[in-house]
């Protein structure tokens, strides 16, 4: 495949420097990116890159990623209003190691084929490299008019914060640069990919290959993924979507990609899927057909789900997500684990009853009348029961004055009330 025409068609392209497709059809190239290692995790910001390079490795071609432990202690100005909180060495350690995890479900690091992806942390060859060495054999190579000229340079010095940049943060494009000098040098990496927003990290990386070795480099950058709506994508009321189910459950993450809109889940299957072109516009044309059952959001949240966390865990979200849309049974309910229960009936009516009182069992009536106020009056809990409207755990009521005891507690703790076909309320024993 033709990796430049492959990324066109998936609107994964923004920039291009120019004799880039020529350099990748005319060998295997190896190209790497960057990654900031801020968190033991990545997010789905992330993706695109990690898809480009996913893309890459199928074109034939050789992919790095670097994880930025040296970049990662100074903190790229790129985009940013303030300076981050500096990293040290054994927090960057712990956070490659759980970073690369979740990578080589992208790609393919273990195989004995001369394109198998590489993991490497530039301080590796940062640490040991001393400050007067760096400022004489690199520093000296790149004016401050070309560092100055950049637009994360510009953009930070113009701010309204009246804050400023410090050196450290100035430095910063120097040793991105550097870093793909030194992946020229030692591993022959030709490429350099990321967001629209390293474009100039990324160039000062090729003048410096230019001027310290006479090499050609090239560049490609992919634009900053948005949202429709203007709002930033892979942000949630709850903070930044998490490939690492401990921060974001599988449920959470599934339910990201199939709540997104019909415009977003056109552009967003191109990108973070590897379905081909053909099964893409077949999806398409049967959104249009029908938007009402979703087949983009459906499809686009399987393939991810799938790709990061397993099918199992896909299966379970489906069926998780059949709790609260669909027709699930007791048994469904009584396979959550807490935490994806919980995530399941997040913001709905919560109430709290003492556990010691239902040893003994309460009657169904009292217990959403008295102890949690989901009815109003006892006799319209009685008539809703009556016509089959109540259920605990998913269990329909046959009597009003049924004894609920200890027994019914979901994870030792929780009960599911629901009235009617959409109103739930979660009942927590303390």
């Amino acid at each position: 495949m033709n990796f430049i025409e492959e990324l066109k068609w998936r609107g994964m392209i923004h920039d291009v420097m120019p004799g880039t497709e020529e350099q990748l059809q005319k060998e295997m190239t190896t190209g790497y990116l960057g990654i900031d290692p801020t968190a033991d995790s990545l997010h789905i910001g992330h993706l695109v890159g990690v898809m480009m390079l996913r893309h890459l490795q199928r074109a034939g071609h050789k992919p790095i990623a670097l994880i930025g432990g040296a970049t990662g202690m100074i903190g790229d100005p790129s985009m940013k209003s303030q300076e981050r909180k500096l990293l040290d060495e054994e927090t960057l350690r712990h956070n490659q190691e759980a970073i690369k995890k979740q990578l080589s479900h992208f790609l393919d690091f273990d195989s004995d084929a001369p394109n198998a992806a590489e993991l490497v942390n530039n301080y590796d060859w940062m640490k040991p490299f001393a400050f007067i060495d760096f400022i004489r054999n690199v520093g000296k190579l790149i004016t401050v008019n070309y560092m100055m000229a950049k637009d994360s340079v510009k953009k930070r010095l113009s701010g309204t914060s009246g804050e400023g940049m410090s050196f450290t943060e100035f430095s910063y494009q120097l040793i991105q640069g550097y870093d793909f000098a030194y992946l020229y040098k030692n591993k022959n990496c030709k490429l350099q990919m990321g967001g629209s927003d390293q474009w100039g990290n990324i160039t000062t990386g090729t003048e410096l290959i230019r001027r310290m070795y006479g090499g050609e480099a090239y560049a490609l950058t992919c634009p900053l993924i948005t949202k429709a709506d203007g709002g930033k994508f892979g942000k949630t009321e709850s903070g930044n979507v998490w490939l690492d189910p401990h921060y974001t459950s599988p449920y959470k993450f599934y339910q990201f990609w199939l709540n997104v809109s019909d415009i977003d889940a056109e552009k967003y299957i191109k990108i973070f899927t590897m379905l081909d072109r053909e099964e893409i516009e077949s999806l398409i044309a049967q959104q249009q057909e029908a938007p009402h059952l979703r087949p983009l959001q459906k499809r686009l949240a399987r393939e991810i789900t799938v790709l990061v966390h397993g099918e199992t865990e896909y299966e379970k979200a489906v069926e998780a997500s059949n709790i609260l849309f669909g027709n699930a049974t007791a048994e469904a309910l009584r396979h959550l684990d807490e935490a994806t229960l919980l995530d399941v009936f997040a913001g709905v009516p919560t109430y709290e009853i003492s556990l010691n009182e239902l040893h003994n069992g309460i009657k169904a009536v009292e217990l959403t009348t008295e102890k949690a106020a989901i009815f109003p009056s006892k006799s319209e809990m009685r008539k809703l029961t009556q016509g089959g409207g109540v259920m605990i755990n998913k269990e329909k009521l046959t009597a009003f004055d049924q004894p609920i005891d200890d027994s019914y507690l979901l994870a030792g703790k929780y009960l599911i009330v629901q009235k009617g076909k959409k109103n739930y309320y979660l009942v927590i024993a303390k």
